[in-house]
């Protein structure tokens, strides 16, 4: 019997592949201002070949070159020769920026100082004549709260929690009357476990008819009351029609949100965004820089890797320490370059928007406009633009924002969705509260209004603008 043969096939495949150095420099792209500057910061830790330059080392470029600075296009140059860049001890994105003095930037963050909400709540439970024990336990169920003031664990769970992260055996009954404690603690619904919970602390404190009634709607017809089912609520509740109208005014003035939104306004988390990039506007002339101020000039310390050089073994740690000292100034170097070849894309094509600041003259935008104009793969615009905000003379916006879809309207003119979506927001304003429009009446209006858009079209745009359907939108 004669054996099988093998067939030979050859065949030609053309395949991408990224190497490691590629996707850590994607990924080096997506860091922002401030994840950027604690990566150097631990890079200087942990680089003993790496350190900060002298600022003082710019003047030779100011003096060789000083009509450059005055040309957006010179500001963001091409990349030099490795070569070339890695024999200067100062770094070119250095000489750039230190050229330009601090007064000619115009963001000046605002710094607001507060205490956190948590530590007044902790505040609060050391004035009480409470033992040690108990002040551990205090500070820990105050540490479990969410964002919101909400306590979202059980006492049996944190009974748990509490044994195995402190050491100490306690019992449920104990975590049980520091929950207690913190529910009769201003402001009014801190500790609730939900929604409902919360808006009956709050109307607890009250002791007149009408806080009595609308805890007795919230207790028993909280679904009716949510979806707001009014006929049903009149019917099961013995309401009359006035006396509903009232409760449910009433019901209205509560605050959902423990925390957020409190009358309290220490309890009130402030949050401060650093932007990436600065865009200020003279007249016709938009100028975009990067706020990389923060961002401390590297140079390799030679003298360090002359003095460690020597055996096999220290050759080798300091060849790998260089490698990374020069791939992290390059990066820096590249990153700038990207950011700023972006953004200024980004500028010229929204041009009216960021010399008006009005969003309905943004015009239809997605990643791969920008990335065919400078030449660059989509997910590199991506990188330097997710999770990044800029600095414009009307305020901090978040880059993302600024990619909208576009749609055709019946005159032949491409409009941004984001001009859709406000003029979605104007009719509901307007419209009878006591008879809200539905979905397929707004799809039928913005029709009228040259926006030829399908109503599931209009329930997305609606959920974005994180307006209610029209059942929750009425009132009495």
């Amino acid at each position: 019997m004669a054996a099988p043969m093998l067939n030979l096939i050859q065949t030609q495949k053309q395949t991408l592949k990224i190497s490691p150095a590629q996707i850590q420099l994607l990924n080096f792209l997506q860091l922002n201002t401030l994840e950027l500057e604690q990566h150097i910061k631990n890079e200087l830790e942990e680089n003993p070949l790496l350190e900060e330059g002298e600022e003082e080392a710019a003047s030779d470029f100011e003096t060789s070159d000083e009509n450059a600075l005055s040309s957006s296009e010179d500001r963001t140059q091409d990349y030099m020769d490795w070569e070339e860049f890695r024999e200067d001890d100062t770094p070119d994105y250095r000489t750039r920026v230190n050229n330009f003095s601090d007064d000619d930037n115009a963001y000046t963050p605002t710094l607001v100082e507060t205490a956190s909400w948590r530590q007044e709540l902790k505040e609060q439970f050391h004035l009480l004549p409470l033992t040690e024990r108990q002040q551990v336990l205090a500070d820990f169920v105050v540490d479990s709260l969410s964002d919101e003031g909400y306590l979202n664990y059980t006492a049996e769970a944190m009974t748990d929690d509490v044994s195995f992260t402190s050491g100490l055996y306690v019992e449920e009954a104990e975590v049980e009357e520091i929950i207690q404690i913190l529910r009769k603690m201003d402001p009014p619904g801190l500790g609730a476990r939900n929604l409902q919970d919360c808006l009956l602390m709050q109307l607890e404190r009250r002791q007149d008819e009408k806080a009595k009634i609308a805890a007795e709607l919230v207790k028993k017809r909280f679904e009716d009351l949510a979806a707001r089912n009014y006929e049903k609520l009149m019917r099961l509740s013995g309401l009359m029609f006035d006396d509903l109208k009232d409760t449910l005014a009433l019901i209205a003035t509560l605050n959902p949100q423990p925390v957020v939104g409190s009358q309290t306004g220490t309890l009130i988390v402030k949050d401060n965004i650093v932007p990436d990039y600065i865009v200020t506007v003279e007249g016709d002339i938009i100028d975009v820089e990067l706020n990389n101020r923060r961002i401390p000039p590297l140079i390799i310390n030679k003298a360090y890797a002359q003095e460690v050089g020597g055996s096999r073994a220290a050759n080798t740690y300091v060849n790998s320490k260089l490698n990374a000292a020069n791939w992290l100034i390059e990066a820096i170097q590249q990153r700038e370059n990207t950011m700023l070849r972006s953004m200024r894309t980004i500028v010229k094509l929204q041009e009216d928007y960021f010399k008006t600041g009005d969003v309905r003259m943004l015009k239809p935008m997605v990643l791969r406009d920008i990335a065919e104009r400078i030449k660059m793969d989509v997910s590199t615009i991506s990188r330097v633009t997710s999770g990044k905000y800029a600095q414009t003379p009307f305020g901090i916006i978040h880059l993302k924002d600024l990619f909208t879809e576009g749609l055709m309207t019946n005159t032949g003119e491409e409009v941004s969705n984001r001009q859709i979506q406000l003029t979605l927001a104007d009719l509901v304003s307007k419209e009878d509260k006591h008879n809200p429009f539905n979905d397929f009446q707004l799809a039928e209006m913005l029709a009228d209004l040259g926006y030829p858009v399908a109503r599931r079209t209009v329930a997305k745009y609606r959920e974005q603008l994180d307006i209610p359907t029209a059942t929750l939108r009425r009132v009495l």
